[in-house]
């Protein structure tokens, strides 16, 4: 009896010494313009890398390979893109590390940090948390140093460019991704730990549904700088790459806003119409969008509408949506969106000759590629992979495209969206 007595001590000891319940009092980090509570963190997780995710039925991973090289191919990646653009800068007032995704190493690359980056940062922490023992530290220093330089339009928002002196407002796709980051890590880590992840999460989410989804289109805007009902740039005038079906999805399930349902709504009638009117062979999304009429029937953009000459061709911004479309109708079964990346993929694999390598940097939506795109780079084959995921017909050409972009090195936009690739091929991409 004394020594079931003894034992059963013990373990009461060792439950309450571990026990998330017993915390200190929360701590205040003051270099924030909105007050971040801290606290010390459990080092738990729910959802361990690698996770091997149940996709929806009919959908494909990469099978020449086992499911372990797969894994670590991610891993190998990982180990190379927080070496290549993970950069520690300084702590605040309690110690916290800040972090940020910079552009590279050198002088010049690591001087620039873009909200992209960092909502690109955020959507890979949390998935690589039980592999990397850092993760969640770096997670929360990425928040941290994203907080330190809110939106001058609204301070819930991110900053888009943080080298730039002037212009310090949003842009849609970083702050998304920021909070769709927000909810994985409230998943994985749970929220009684050092950041509230689910709460700065829901404060975020209501400012992007404020700022930046038009009021009456209820698709996402350029930014926060965007007025909804100008004249160039308005709510009518949204950009491909930021269709970003998963992190609506996941924001209604957060916030229970049946809004983020129209936003998906809306999102996939617009893909719908200018797959079926301008790119009906190739299935392809012009970077920029605009819509006229009373019907605001969405055409591409002109040249020049606010980037450049490839303002309305599948170019370096479109060239994300193979991705965000098919792991939309990966993790969420949507038929929509897998007809959608389909349709890319199928034409993709024919337009190349089944040689990833021959894809070009870029076509016009008729499928001609554009002048200087002879050349290969993942960041197009990558996400190509992705939808192909949604079509078991295309076993071939996904083993193709993930055998030249799993050891492809190139700089970090390229490469950041291929590990997010990566993870989503291997079978290690999740919903919160």
């Amino acid at each position: 009896m004394k020594k079931i007595f003894l034992i059963t001590a013990i373990l009461m000891l060792c439950l309450a010494a571990c026990s998330p319940a017993l915390t200190v009092n929360p701590q205040v980090v003051t270099a924030t313009p909105k007050d971040v509570e801290m606290s010390p963190t459990p080092s738990i997780f729910s959802h361990p890398f690698p996770n091997h995710t149940a996709y929806a039925p009919g959908s494909i991973l990469p099978n020449h390979r086992t499911q372990t090289q797969l894994d670590d191919d991610v891993r190998a990646f990982y180990d190379y893109w927080k070496a290549a653009y993970l950069i520690q800068v300084g702590t605040d007032a309690n110690g916290h590390p800040f972090y940020r995704i910079a552009f590279g190493k050198d002088a010049e690359a690591q001087a620039n940090t873009v909200s992209e980056g960092q909502g690109f940062g955020m959507l890979i922490l949390p998935v690589m948390a039980g592999y990397d023992p850092e993760a969640q530290e770096i997670f929360d220093g990425l928040w941290l140093f994203a907080r330190t330089h809110p939106s001058e339009v609204d301070a819930r928002l991110m900053d888009w460019n943080i080298v730039e002196a002037e212009g310090n407002d949003s842009a849609f796709d970083g702050d998304a991704d920021i909070a769709l980051g927000l909810l994985l890590a409230d998943a994985q880590w749970g929220s009684q730990g050092e950041i509230n992840y689910k709460a700065e999460a829901n404060t975020l989410i209501a400012g992007i549904l404020e700022s930046t989804i038009g009021p009456e289109s209820r698709l996402p805007m350029l930014g926060d700088w965007v007025d909804a009902h100008g004249e160039e740039h308005n709510q009518y005038t949204p950009r491909s790459s930021d269709f970003m079906l998963v992190n609506f999805r996941a924001y209604g399930k957060a916030t229970g806003d049946p809004v983020w349902d129209e936003v998906v709504t809306n999102s996939l009638k617009v893909i719908t119409n200018l797959q079926e009117t301008y790119s009906p062979k190739t299935g392809l999304l012009p970077d920029f969008i605009v819509m006229s009429g009373e019907e605001h029937s969405p055409a591409p953009a002109p040249a020049g509408f606010l980037e450049g000459e490839n303002d309305g061709n599948f170019s370096y911004n479109a060239g994300r949506d193979p991705w965000r479309l098919g792991a939309d109708a990966l993790l969420n079964n949507d038929a929509a969106s897998r007809a959608a990346a389909q349709k890319m993929s199928v034409w993709a694999e024919s337009t190349s000759g089944g040689e990833p390598t021959a894809f070009h940097a870029g076509y016009d939506l008729e499928g001609n590629p554009l002048e200087g795109s002879d050349y290969f780079t993942t960041f197009f084959v990558a996400p190509m992979g992705v939808a192909a995921m949604t079509s078991p017909d295309q076993q071939v050409w996904l083993n193709l495209v993930y055998d030249v972009v799993y050891q492809t090195h190139e700089d970090y936009y390229e490469d950041t969206v291929t590990l997010l690739c990566l993870i989503t091929m291997t079978g290690n991409a999740w919903m919160p």
